[in-house]
This record gives C-alpha cells, sequence and structure tokens, in this order.
C-alpha cells in the first residue's frame, strides 16, 4: 500500500528540512502542490508549485484546498498519484488543518511527522535567521493558523509521530527511525 508522509506543525519548526531530508537521503519524493500566484523568480512549475490559472486550478481533484492572500493554493489527487507512480511512499509539507483533513480522507496510508520545538520562542529566531522579513515574521507568528499550529490538535493525536527538533542531529535519528520501519512495512506489502 503506498503512504504519504504529512509533515506538519507550526513555521520554523523544520518542516522543509525534513522534507529535503527524506528527499535527498531517501529519495522519497515531495507531493508537488498547486497555486494560482504568479512564480517567484527562481521557481519553476511542476518542481515548486504547479503554477495555475483560476480556470485551470479548478481541472483538478483536491484533497484540501486554500485560498490565502487571495490565491488558491491546494493539494490534488492527481499531484499525489504521479509521486506513488514513482515511489510508494511520498511526502508533502501542510498546516495541522490540511495534516487532519489527509489523515480523515486516506486513513491508514498517511504517516504524520508533527514537528515541535521545546521553546517556543526560538522559533521566531530561525525565522529571522533564515532571512524572513522582520514585518512578515511578526505576522506570521500572530496569525491564527501559527497559533494553531503550536499544538498538535486532538484529531492528531495517538496518530502522529511528534518529533522534537531543537537539534538536528537528534530529531533526524528519530525520522530515520519511523522511515526505517516504513520502508520495511512498505517492502512487505
Amino acid at each position: 500500500m503506498n503512504k504519504i508522509i504529512v509533515i506538519t506543525g507550526a513555521t520554523g519548526t523544520g518542516k522543509t528540512t525534513v522534507s529535503d531530508y527524506l528527499k535527498t537521503y531517501y529519495r522519497i519524493p515531495k507531493v508537488i502542490t498547486h497555486t494560482t500566484r504568479p512564480a517567484r523568480k527562481d521557481e519553476v512549475s511542476g518542481k515548486d508549485y504547479y503554477f495555475e490559472t483560476d480556470k485551470s486550478f479548478f481541472d483538478n481533484h483536491y484533497l484540501e484546498n486554500v485560498v490565502y492572500a487571495g490565491y488558491h493554493y491546494g493539494s490534488s489527487y492527481e499531484g499525489l498519484e504521479r509521486e506513488w507512480q514513482r515511489n510508494a511512499l511520498a511526502s508533502i509539507v501542510l498546516d495541522t488543518k490540511g495534516a487532519i483533513t489527509y489523515v480523515e480522507k486516506l486513513g491508514t496510508q498517511v504517516v504524520v511527522l508533527y514537528m515541535t520545538v521545546s521553546e517556543q520562542g526560538s522559533l521566531a529566531k530561525r525565522l529571522h535567521k533564515r532571512g524572513d522579513d522582520t514585518k512578515m515574521v511578526e505576522q506570521r507568528l500572530a496569525s491564527e493558523e501559527y497559533q494553531r499550529d503550536l499544538q498538535l490538535p486532538v484529531e492528531l493525536r495517538g496518530k502522529a509521530h511528534v518529533i522534537l527538533n531543537d537539534q538536528w542531529q537528534e530529531a533526524q535519528k528519530q525520522i530515520d527511525r519511523i522511515i526505517g520501519k516504513l520502508q520495511a512495512t512498505v517492502a512487505k506489502q
């Protein structure tokens, strides 16, 4: 059975780092999501996002989608199937609301990695350190979504692997154990 690794948690907890690690070290492809926002410089359609028009966006069948800052964003069944054709394991970075939707719609095919840190104050430092604009960081930290994602939602308790990412090497060991077991399970099927 194909599996999707949903990486979730608050901004700055290391979700993208985990996604990149899974792709580089385990060759687990990342599900490309869709958006109607214009591509930024250096972004490539089919690699960073599937850049859609307001019309073409709705040609897909979405597991979950949102409107953010006036643009549509979503992850489609088509995008997921494309990655599963390449590998029985795929990953995606989602907020906790999206993670809940995936668990509800795909059940046992979903493996949730909930990223967290012991000191929430360190998240602001991480965002500034990675070069995010100060005003954008403040807006993000004040957002309802950020506050929601700081806690493991009730709907994911008992279903998510909680990974403390204060030190990357320790988080990496936890991830390696989870992926090792997951690969063994997928190989048996």
